[in-house]
This record gives structure tokens, C-alpha cells and sequence, in this order.
């Protein structure tokens, strides 16, 4: 349950702070939460750890006569804290001239006048209404994480994405409205952004993924140091394997790098999956996925990545980024792939700044009323550009190709069509990215014309090819021209024989790679079907085949 808003009353009279305590909790003790303190110094500090928690605080009551720091002194850099909440001085009839001038130095809302018995008529009536107003202005209290940092860093972006694709509660505050938080968790210097701040006060100044995942309690360390099988990355294809291996009683960790899902969970919305008629999100199937494998016994590494993969005797030993090691008898890599960096001026020093690959669901909502553009063809940009619609004034989407329908499924064309809030400019490149701190125009080039046009702009998300993330692993591992997985019988010469270096008597499985028993599911294996289906069946395939592997081995 969120924490109850707080009334914060400071008091040097230790007989005076209790009874000011006593008499608000007795009103208002079942909806609000009342927090004492007996020096400026001391309220401030509280203050400062209430803020930074994300708690509410709704109203301020301050003796005004207080050694070291008085109540006006106090009210005044309160307000840098948290500037909502109402201020009252409480004063004696002598101090009335200071109170009046509070009014206009702190922005007073009120004060009341020792002594204040009874309350019912001389305190009750004054805070009620104050605490009336004030819940008619509230934000409702936040119970999660809080993110610090510009929208345009890279480095905010990526916390973003893994925050939001890992189902973590958050919110991004930044300029004014983080302005509090900021000064409570003493992160003035922008140099200490993005940071993070946690509901139990911990503040994460430019962390690392790892260190987020580790707050937010997932696991980014391997339990065991020996398993039956290990699946390197959590997309269709991995979540796949790691269900069917589990179920049918394998030891199994799975391991990715930023969040279940890969490509698939960062759509809007999937229509084509088996089963579900009316679409389901990309994030909601990967989070179901989790769930099944998770319910199977799988242990889920996050934000934990592989970089090397070498025989160990029967086993196969992972090496971590971290420098730990786990061993198995078989591997699934099932990594996916990467969108292919847009190969304009400027956009590699944009990315994360307006520039971005791919596009989870939350980006839509920074949208509104904008203009967005989409570059690609295929169905992942399809259901961006339908999902961005919904919030932007106007999407335009960029296709090198004369026709969306020769790369794009025909449901997909047809609502890009039927949709007044979407263009479509085909044989259409963008050739520069242009801006300060931030995207602000693209450079367009019509390959059928030669002409070029400046548009402005502030977001381009791209949608285009595919990369396989093969360069980590060694020399072991047979690759085609592009960089993707050699498997089965593309590892077979023209007589069916296989690589001179393959060390067993028969050939490689369908799904296995050149080095035995590490097999290959999904978009990163050679000549796949780029599908999510496709990928959840080459995932079950790939454990049938650690099953004949495990047998063969003994």
C-alpha cells in the first residue's frame, strides 16, 4: 500500500511537540501519517529522507521560535524539498509581525496562535481547510522507483528500456518536477545524473544495469555452478527452450543481457501468434513466458552477459562479464539479433538522443502531439508506426522500397492505409541526423528523384535489418558471410561430410552448431524464419536435441 501522506510538525518544547502530535493524529491519525521533529535541523533531515522515498508530504507546521534555526528559516528551505505542502507557523501573540511578513517571504498559508486549545475550534478548522486544498491539487503518491536524468541522455534511455522491460515500476522525473527529489538525495550536479532512487531512500548515482537489477532484487548471479543446460538469451526462441527443458526435468539457467523478450517484447502488439485472436503485447507474452518457465523451476539471470563459451571435457564452460563461471553439458544460444545502425551523417552521435532502434510500448506516450518518424518496412515498424499513431499528431514512415506490401504483412498494410494519422514516403532514406543537443531535422533523399528536403524532427526510431551479436563468440564457431550461426546442414561440405575439425563420428544435429552440443535456436541461427513462432518452435526443437546429445554422451 502507498505510505499515507505526512504532516511534519517541528518543535523545540519537547511538552509542545507531543501535544501538537497528539492533537493531529487524533483528527486526522487514519489518513495521514504525522512525523515529529524538535529542531529545523532535524525536520529538514527528515524531510530530505521523506523526499528522496517518494513519500508525500502534505503539510508543514512550525513553531516559530526555535534555537539555531527559526520556523520561518525553516519553512523557507523546506520549500525547496517539498513546495507543495501547506506551511503554518504556530506563534505567540508577540511574534504576530514576523508571521505576516512569513507570508510573503515563505508564501505562508497560514498561522495560528498559541496556545490553540481547543483544537476543535481554534486548529482543526484552519487545517481542514488547508488539507482540503491541498488534496484537491495533489498528485497521488508514487510507490516505486524514480528515475533522474534528461530525456535526451543515452545513458537516462537505456534505464529507461530496461525499467520498462523488465515490468519494474518507475517514473522519469527531470527539470522541475524532479527538482525536489534532487535536492533531497543531493544529486544537484548533473553530473551525478541518470541516478536512481528507490522507495527505501537509496539513491544509485549512474549506475550500472547489474546494480539496478540487483536493487530491484533480480538475479544477475548464477546459483549453482553446474547445470544440464544454459540458454543464452530470453527472447522467443529462449524463453522457448528454457520452458520445455524445465518441464521435461532439465536443470536450466537462462541468461540475458537487458530483459525477457528480445525484439518480440519490445512490440506494441503481436496479431499473428497462435492463440491469441484479439493480439497480445510483446511485453505481456514475454512476461507470461517468464512466468511458465520460472513456475517450471528456471532460474533467470538479468543483466548478466556471456562472453565466451569453450569445451570442458564433457561440459561446457560460460564465462561471465563479471569474471564468474558456471558449466553444462549443453548450451542453447538463442541471442536474436540487433537492428542495423542507420548509415547516416549524424546518427551514431544521436542515438539515444532522438535516434533509437526499435521501440518499447512506453516511448509512445513521450510522443504526444508530436511528430514521429519511422524507418522500415516490415511488420515490427508496421506495428510501431499503427502504436505511435495513437498518441503523435502525425507518424511518417520511410521506406527505401516503391511498396510496404513487398516486406509487410497485408493485415499491417491495410490499417497503415485506413489511417489518417499516418504517411507513408516510399524510396525515401534519411542521409543526415541534425541537431544540438538532441535530434532537431532529418535530411532526406528521394532515391527515384535525387532531390533532398530538411523536415524538422525530434524522434526517429529505426527499424531496419538485422544484426546477429556473434562477435563475442570464438573461432570454434562456423559463421556465414553476415556474422549468423552456421547449424546442422549448412556445417556439411557438398559430399554431406562435416568440417574437417568436427572431433565426433556422426554429423551435426539440425540445430547444432560446430561445437558439439552448444545448439542454436531463433533469429541468430543462419536461414532461420523470422518469426516468433518460428523461433518458440525452434526453442522446443532445440531441447529435443540436447535430449538425443545428453544420451549420446552417456
Amino acid at each position: 500500500m502507498p505510505a499515507r501522506p505526512v504532516l511534519l510538525t517541528v518543535d523545540d518544547d519537547r511538552a509542545v511537540s507531543r501535544a501538537v502530535a497528539r492533537d493531529l493524529r487524533r483528527r486526522y491519525g487514519d489518513r495521514y501519517r504525522v512525523v515529529r521533529a524538535e529542531s529545523g535541523a532535524d525536520a529538514l533531515a527528515a524531510l530530505r529522507e521523506l523526499t528522496a522515498r517518494g513519500e508525500t508530504t502534505a503539510l508543514l507546521l512550525a513553531d516559530h521560535r526555535m534555537p539555531g534555526m527559526t520556523g520561518v528559516e525553516f519553512l523557507e528551505q523546506a520549500m525547496d524539498l517539498t513546495p507543495t505542502a501547506k506551511r503554518v507557523l504556530l506563534t505567540a501573540y508577540a511574534d504576530t509581525d514576523a508571521a505576516i511578513r512569513a507570508i510573503n517571504d515563505v508564501d505562508l498559508d497560514h498561522y495560528l496562535l498559541k496556545p490553540w486549545d481547543p483544537p476543535e475550534e481554534l486548529l482543526y478548522p484552519v487545517l481542514d481547510e488547508l488539507l482540503e486544498a491541498w488534496t484537491r491539487t495533489a498528485r497521488a503518491p508514487f510507490d516505486g522507483l524514480t528515475l533522474l536524468g534528461h530525456q535526451w541522455s543515452p545513458e537516462t534511455q537505456e534505464l529507461k528500456e530496461f525499467l520498462a522491460r523488465n515490468q519494474v515500476p518507475y517514473r522519469h522525473l527531470q527539470g522541475e518536477d524532479g527538482a525536489a527529489i534532487r535536492t533531497a538525495a543531493e544529486l544537484t550536479d548533473d553530473a551525478l545524473l541518470p541516478a536512481t532512487v528507490f522507495p527505501d531512500g537509496t539513491v544509485l548515482s549512474r549506475p550500472s544495469l547489474q546494480a539496478v537489477a540487483q536493487k530491484c532484487g533480480l538475479a544477475t548471479t548464477a546459483g549453482s555452478p553446474f547445470y544440464d543446460v544454459v540458454v543464452v538469451g530470453a527472447g522467443p526462441a529462449g524463453l522457448g527452450s528454457a520452458v520445455y527443458a524445465a518441464s521435461e526435468g532439465l536443470r536450466t539457467l537462462l541468461v540475458e543481457r537487458t530483459a525477457t523478450g528480445g525484439q518480440a517484447g519490445q512490440s506494441s502488439r503481436i496479431e499473428n501468434y497462435l492463440g491469441f485472436p484479439n493480439g497480445v503485447s510483446g511485453a505481456e507474452l514475454a512476461q507470461r513466458a517468464r512466468d511458465q518457465a520460472v513456475r517450471f523451476g528456471v532460474e533467470v539471470l538479468t543483466a548478466s552477459e556471456v562472453t565466451a563459451i569453450t569445451p570442458n571435457g564433457d561440459g561446457r564452460a560460460l564465462s561471465f562479464a563479471d569474471g564468474s563461471q558456471v558449466t553444462a553439458h549443453a548450451v542453447v544460444l538463442a541471442t536474436g539479433v540487433s537492428w542495423t545502425r542507420l548509415p547516416a551523417e549524424g546518427a551514431d552521435t544521436f542515438a539515444g538522443r532522438g535516434v533509437y532502434y526499435g521501440a518499447a510500448a512506453h516511448e509512445a506516450a513521450d510522443c504526444r502531439g508530436q511528430e514521429v518518424y519511422v524507418i522500415g518496412a516490415a511488420n515490427s515498424a508496421g506495428q510501431a508506426a499503427l502504436h505511435f499513431a495513437k498518441f503523435a499528431s502525425r507518424v511518417v514512415m520511410l521506406c527505401r522500397g516503391t511498396d510496404i506490401r513487398n516486406s509487410m504483412s497485408d493485415y499491417l498494410v491495410a490499417r497503415i492505409e485506413a489511417n489518417s494519422a499516418i504517411d507513408v514516403l516510399t524510396c525515401t532514406q534519411v542521409v543526415a541526423v541534425e541537431g544540438t543537443d538532441h535530434v532537431e531535422r532529418l535530411v532526406l533523399a528521394n532515391g527515384a528523384t535525387g532531390q533532398t528536403q530538411t523536415v524538422p524532427a525530434s524522434r526517429l526510431f529505426v527499424f531496419i535489418g538485422a544484426q546477429p551479436p556473434t562477435e563475442w563468440l570464438g573461432d570454434a564457431f562456423a559463421r556465414d558471410s553476415r556474422g549468423f550461426l552456421q547449424t546442422g546442414p549448412a556445417l556439411l561440405d557438398e559430399a554431406g561430410r562435416p568440417p574437417a575439425d568436427w572431433p565426433l563420428s556422426r554429423a551435426p544435429y539440425h540445430l547444432e552448431c560446430s561445437v558439439p552440443g552448444v545448439f542454436v535456436a531463433g533469429d541468430v541461427r543462419a536461414e532461420s524464419v523470422k518469426r516468433v513462432a518460428s523461433a518458440v518452435g525452434e526453442g522446443a526443437m532445440a531441447v529435443t536435441l540436447v535430449h538425443r546429445y545428453l544420451e549420446a554422451i552417456g
